[in-house]
């Protein structure tokens, strides 16, 4: 029961803890049959929808943001401003879109005869994991990690566990660093739960139908899919799902655009840098390395692959989000929590950037509480040191300031290249010999073609002599 132990054991627990033969999808090489992994549940997307709305599931409104459009209108050209329009997933049961998740995962461990679930995470999908194993009668156990070294945890991730444990579940706290993963595998062997992993095929396909109803929403309130779609982008999952049902619905030519909040510089897996982010999802800490290399996840071939989907990769900082989240209260009636308003900051700088007549879509709200409430956040870090200031967000420094754009004019994003990043998610493969169907399911994963691939190897194999 060693951690060397347990940690060569994962991919054994991992596999009976979902059920699932994940060695009937891998091809020769490096590569493995994404879509066969996908459909391999036997789930059609009609099938999820029945499935999430016999649970308060899906179905959510579309809204348009018309005075936050208008505000946006403000500091563009002439002609310029799109529409925007945001996914209400607050409005489903546990008050995330992460409930289109879990209700897909529970349906599922419930169909196998577990007795339980278990969940590793500090988020909304802890919450919505419990809210639809109550439902189904199934135990459910949370791994969060929530505290450093001091005892001292973030007030958002209080709020998930208080959440969790209104649904009747047990949450297990740890401090940050290795031994979540540990404790994770450690609570599957022991107990024989189901692993409700977020990055499992259900995971991924419960969001789909996501994606179908931005597309259809779009489509039916006006005449034709949206030009844009937003998505706060951490595991990957929510974009992937995203995606992919938008082009199940014919949306094939809307641009993806992921977002997230600017984190350089802090580690995620630090004691010291734990308490000195505003942000515990939906950031660079997560959203980058898990695009990157996305297999590092709990499961043996993760189903959340952004790079196979994302068009652009926009980055907003801390104190902008807090100020669209203010925006949005006061123009919208509508208090809604950070993760959503992550992209919700992204979408109001690019709207400036875009026709009057384009539409662009945030795909997702969340529940706000006390501890996910921005006031509580904010106090957070300046007791933490964090100096608060209005001025110029790109110019904030994670862990050592907040800055607050002094209107609307000042909230603008940045844009990290896509080839940067489809180059870091290459250099994984850099000493390993590769073949023609290597280049084939590389160019897959990151959406562009084998030439582009063989380049970007090339370059990479220069610059390590």
């Amino acid at each position: 029961m060693s951690y060397q132990d347990v940690m060569n054991r994962k991919q054994e627990i991992m596999r009976r803890a979902l059920k699932m033969d994940y060695d009937q999808f891998e091809f020769p090489g490096i590569g493995f049959d994404y879509e066969k992994m996908m459909s391999s549940s036997g789930f059609t997307l009609e099938d999820v929808i029945k499935i999430q709305r016999e649970n308060n599931v899906g179905g959510t409104p579309l809204i348009e943001l018309k005075r936050l459009s208008a505000y946006a209108r403000k500091f563009a050209q002439p002609g310029y401003g799109a529409r925007i329009f945001l996914k209400d997933e607050a409005q489903n049961l546990s008050g995330s879109f992460k409930a289109r998740r879990a209700a897909m995962s529970i349906y599922q461990a419930k169909t196998l005869g577990f007795p339980g679930v278990i969940a590793a995470t500090s988020g909304n999908y802890g919450a919505a994991v419990a809210a639809l194993a109550a439902r189904a009668g199934l135990k459910c156990i949370i791994v969060q990690e929530c505290y450093d070294s001091n005892g001292v945890g973030q007030p958002e991730i209080i709020e998930k566990a208080r959440a969790c444990q209104a649904y009747g579940a047990e949450v297990v706290q740890l401090s940050v660093g290795p031994e979540l993963f540990y404790q994770f595998l450690l609570l599957l062997e022991e107990t024989g739960y189901f692993n409700a992993s977020l990055y499992s095929p259900y995971g991924v396909m419960g969001i789909e139908t996501l994606g179908y109803e931005v597309a259809q929403d779009v489509m039916k309130q006006e005449g034709k899919y949206p030009e844009a779609v937003v998505c706060t982008n951490a595991g990957g999952g929510n974009l992937t799902g995203t995606a992919r049902g938008l082009m199940k619905a014919g949306a094939i030519n809307t641009k993806i655009i992921a977002a997230s909040v600017d984190l350089t510089g802090l580690h995620m897996a630090s004691d010291k840098d734990f308490n000195l982010k505003s942000f515990t999802t939906g950031h660079t800490g997560f959203g980058i390395p898990f695009s990157t290399f996305p297999d590092r996840s709990d499961v043996p071939r993760s189903a959340a692959r952004p790079l196979r989907y994302m068009d652009m990769y926009g980055l907003v900082n801390q104190g902008s989000v807090f100020f669209i989240t203010e925006a949005l209260a006061i123009l919208e009636g509508m208090e809604r929590g950070p993760a959503g308003n992550t992209s919700l900051a992204l979408a109001f700088s690019l709207a400036q950037t875009m026709k009057n007549t384009d539409i662009i879509v945030v795909q997702e709200t969340e529940y706000t509480g006390a501890g996910k409430h921005m006031n509580a956040q904010v106090s957070f870090a300046s007791d933490r040191g964090i100096e608060l200031k209005l001025g110029n967000p790109l110019q904030e420094k994670p862990g050592l300031n907040l800055i607050f754009p002094s209107s609307g004019a000042m909230l603008k994003h940045k844009e990290i290249p896509m080839e940067t990043l489809k180059m870091s998610y290459l250099k994984h493969y850099q000493h390993q010999l590769l073949f023609d169907p290597d280049y084939h399911y590389l160019a897959d994963e990151l959406k562009t073609t084998v030439e582009n691939v063989k380049t970007w190897m090339e370059a990479i194999n220069e610059t390590k002599k």
